[in-house]
């Protein structure tokens, strides 16, 4: 069990919603992760939602990763199998270390909820250039399951004995730019 102690350092999170059906109306995966992150009192500092697309989804996440605003980036969709899913084909070369245990205790929890079907998701996550990258399956309830039972404890400075905080690079105070 994971103990909070000490102060609290606000994360400027980006969303990438990946999607060849959504809009900004009808993504509510992207709106979960959003609040979520509000919630939690870190920052969104950008939002964008992409066709499933390796080069247009490598494009926006490259230019976060090289943004020294964005400490935080949380993808949701393209994980799967079927049709042009290609979120982690996009994302693992950009990653300098992956953090295999992220994509391992998604499927694990999600157990509880959708059974064997947690095999068919490709959730990951890793390092680029000091910032966190998060790939989880583009459902809501997946979204919430990853936020509810990871995201939200290995982003908060305070969870001991360890959290992703200590790993990521400190970011200049910044805006919202969505």
């Amino acid at each position: 069990m994971a103990h909070n102690t000490g102060d609290f350092s606000p994360l400027n999170i980006a969303v990438l919603t990946v999607s060849d059906t959504r809009t900004r109306d009808t993504d509510t995966s992207g709106q979960l992760l959003v609040d979520s992150i509000s919630e939690a009192e870190h920052r969104v500092v950008d939002r964008q939602l992409e066709p499933d697309d390796i080069y247009r989804i490598r494009a926006v996440v490259s230019a976060w990763i090289a943004d020294s605003d964005v400490q935080v980036i949380l993808i949701t969709g393209g994980t799967g199998f079927t049709g042009r899913d290609s979120t982690p084909e996009a994302i693992a070369p950009l990653l300098d270390k992956t953090v295999d245990g992220f994509g391992e205790l998604f499927r694990h929890v999600s157990w509880e909820e959708i059974g064997t079907s947690t095999l068919q998701s490709r959730a990951l996550a890793g390092l680029a250039n000091r910032t966190l990258v998060v790939c989880m399956p583009g459902s809501t309830g997946a979204c919430r399951t990853a936020w509810n039972r990871i995201l939200k404890e290995q982003l908060d400075s305070r969870t001991r004995p360890c959290n992703f905080v200590q790993h990521i690079a400190p970011a200049p105070a910044c805006e919202t730019r969505s």
